[in-house]
């Protein structure tokens, strides 16, 4: 008997049927795959070249600033957005980007520039970033001074420190301190020139010409010389544009008929406006100026009056045409307060004193204190033995201190425990809040407030015209 046969060729031809439409559509999601590999990598391609086109916006900008820092509208005196053709290399156009500016508002150093590259026929590409450009202020040091700086060897100093004159640095200085000279005479004490910023902190530095050794246990962020000048004079025309701002949008406080305005300025914003009516007298009749310090006195209220209590200005521009004392606390609050009388004259100057607590609320940047005094910025007699200053301080013809108040005539006010600053010093003429007899302000504490590098107080005296990028993103 023969045996049965299977005819298989059915099942084969099923089988090849499947493999093939299995094969088939593993083909089609490679070539689909490849495909969609390919327009994501053009997609890709065409998206970072309209960033390209995105940064060739902003940096186009940055130049025109550099040529005009007041220019806001392109050029054109009209409203953006501002749009203009991007070529390639070879000189074909292939795109365009589109600018949109914010100028900075008023009384501030820092604008905002959004740029949009677009690449021609590729819409699904364009992309967006925003940067913020800012002009350095005075701000951006935490000491500044016109003439010879000596600090101390209990004297730390977070930020940068300069000085038109030379430096005689035996504290700590954790940021960069330069001079606007090479070499000069130390006024401490008599011998060869010495080096432009130099310390006495065994080992003493060695002199002109040697090399400069690093010392980073003194200049633990350096030290640079020579460094071009501040201009100490230019801040007249600051302190009369303050002036405008605070009778434009601000306030403005004439003279009080008395020894001047006592202002403390409130967490509710408000300041409660004293007029001061009489001082407080020196301990005894041998507490006197022993060292012949122009415009010595206790300056230290005795009596005052209170006049008024007014808002803080909407502006930002407070303007005081006589002396001033300051004092309280801000929250949520940006303030520069000048203190002059116009027109200048060197036997009227204004003074501004600091007898107790001048506090920020919050330490980022949302609060901040500027203070241009025309002539002092200085602690009286009768200062708080532990005093503590948040704000940026600028003393234009005068010196940001301490008069000196021998002992033992001046006792218990001749020395002070503890003075911390935060914020920035700029002194026309030597700063210093303690005497080498100890008289003064025992420790000493300046800390450089950061937010204010490109977050100055309004109207607040700028170092450079140019504008700096300090803020990049991306929008979409």
């Amino acid at each position: 008997m023969k045996p049965l046969r299977t005819n298989n060729a059915g099942t084969i031809l099923i089988q090849v049927l499947t493999f093939g439409v299995i094969a088939l559509v593993f083909l089609g999601g490679i070539i689909a795959w490849a495909g969609s590999n390919i327009r994501l990598s053009k997609l890709g391609y065409q998206r970072e070249v309209t960033i390209e086109i995105a940064e060739a916006g902003i940096e186009y900008y940055r130049w025109r600033l550099v040529h005009d820092p007041t220019d806001f509208q392109d050029g054109t005196n009209q409203p953006g957005p501002y749009v203009h053709q991007y070529d390639d290399v070879g000189g074909n156009r292939i795109g365009e980007f589109s600018l949109t500016i914010t100028p900075p508002a008023g009384g501030s150093n820092t604008a905002i520039v959004r740029s949009t590259g677009i690449l021609d026929g590729a819409p699904a590409a364009n992309r967006t970033i925003e940067v913020v450009l800012s002009q350095p202020s005075l701000a951006s040091y935490a000491v500044i001074g016109n003439t010879d700086l000596y600090f101390a060897e209990n004297v730390t100093v977070n930020g940068r420190v300069h000085a038109n004159g030379g430096i005689r640095f035996d504290g700590v200085a954790n940021g960069l301190v330069t001079s606007a000279l090479s070499s000069y005479a130390d006024p401490s004490h008599t011998g060869e020139n010495e080096f432009a910023v130099h310390t006495h902190v065994p080992p003493i530095d060695p002199s002109p010409p040697a090399a400069v050794p690093t010392r980073a246990d003194v200049f633990a962020g350096g030290r640079q010389f020579p460094a071009p000048a501040f201009d100490f004079d230019g801040i007249t025309e600051d302190l009369a544009n303050i002036k405008a701002q605070a009778q434009l949008s601000g306030t403005y406080l004439p003279n009080s008929g008395s020894l001047g305005y006592h202002l403390i300025l409130k967490k509710n914003d408000t300041i409660d406006v004293y007029a001061v009516t009489s001082l407080v007298p020196p301990p005894s009749v041998d507490c006197a100026d022993t060292l012949g310090q122009s415009g010595w006195g206790t300056w230290s209220i005795a009596t005052e009056t209170l006049s008024s209590t007014i808002p803080l200005p909407a502006n930002g521009a407070l303007f005081i045409e006589d002396d001033l004392w300051i004092d309280g606390q801000i929250d949520t609050a940006q303030l520069t307060i000048g203190a002059a009388r116009f027109p200048e004259n060197p036997t009227t100057y204004a003074n501004v004193t600091i007898n107790s607590d001048l506090l920020y609320t919050n330490y980022n940047g949302s609060d901040i204190i500027g203070i241009i005094a025309q002539n002092n910025i200085h602690t009286g007699l009768v200062s708080a033995d532990v005093l503590h200053i948040d704000a940026a301080l600028v003393a234009k013809k005068g010196r940001v201190g301490r008069y000196y108040y021998p002992a033992p005539y001046c006792s218990p006010y001749d020395t002070r425990l503890s003075l911390t600053l935060f914020g920035l010093i700029a002194s026309n003429g030597i700063y210093g809040t303690r005497y080498n007899d100890g008289n003064g302000y025992q420790n000493r504490s300046i800390s450089y407030d950061a937010n204010l590098l490109y977050a100055a107080p309004p109207y607040f005296p700028s170092t450079e015209t140019a504008y700096d990028l300090v803020q990049w993103r991306e929008i979409r």
